[in-house]
């Protein structure tokens, strides 16, 4: 399997005056293309910290992390940055849509970030919406739109880009569960040959969506244990 994102013996420490914290104890996990991962642990257990690191948003304080094959953690903001915005697609439990955009503008924005032409942005933007059965919602603007409908929107920007690593930070977590399983097919729907969906969560209903499971309690990664005993 292609290999995707890894961290090497990576850790993470806060220091505040005498404390020293350790959000993430040193650990090694890599992730693979074609499958859909969880990050369960309870909250404070280091799970947020080790998608931050993997979507180059918080740098570690020791150890490398890798994103398609290139060892990213020792590079500049400002390279790190085109680095999000070509390879890692990101999905938050607010949803994170621009109040003023219509649904469009909104999953557009990533491209237009990446100076792509005004026309060929807005048939990207169209064909992501379309992935995610939300064409027909395009012009509408966030507060128009249900919970589950917004997340769709957040998901369609985040594969606009064709991103091969999608983080998703509890993306279910303010949805009803009829929502919840309509996101969930839609992110296990983008699962392909050469992307990788990785979502932190708490909701162990999302178990039966995914076909890896890492666990991570007080910082530690404790174990990964392959879904092939649940029922899809």
């Amino acid at each position: 399997m292609k290999e995707i994102a890894k961290v090497v013996n990576t850790n993470k420490i806060y220091k505040t005056g005498d404390t020293t914290i350790s959000a993430l104890n040193t650990s090694s996990v890599s992730f693979y293309a074609g499958e859909l991962v969880l990050i369960i642990g309870p909250s404070g257990s280091g799970k947020t910290t080790l998608l931050s690191i993997l979507g180059c948003v918080t740098y570690p304080t020791q150890g490398e992390v890798h994103i398609n094959g290139n060892e990213v953690s020792s590079l500049p903001e400002s390279k790190l940055g085109k680095i999000r915005l070509e390879n890692i697609g990101f999905v938050f439990q607010g949803y994170n849509l621009i109040a003023p955009l219509n649904a469009l503008q909104n999953v557009m924005l990533p491209l237009e970030l990446m100076n792509i032409p005004a026309k060929e942005a807005k048939e990207k933007a169209i064909q992501a919406l379309q992935k995610v059965n939300m064409e027909d919602r395009m012009k509408n603007l966030p507060k128009a739109l249900s919970g589950g409908q917004q997340q769709r929107v957040a998901i369609a920007r985040a594969l606009v880009t064709n991103p091969s690593l999608i983080l998703c930070d509890e993306p279910t977590a303010a949805l009803d569960p009829a929502s919840v399983d309509i996101v969930m097919q839609e992110l296990k729907s983008l699962v392909s040959n050469d992307k990788c969906v990785v979502i932190v969560t708490h909701d162990m209903r999302l178990r039966q969506y995914a076909d890896r499971i890492v666990y991570v309690d007080n910082g530690n990664v404790l174990k990964e244990e392959p879904i092939s005993k649940y029922s899809h």
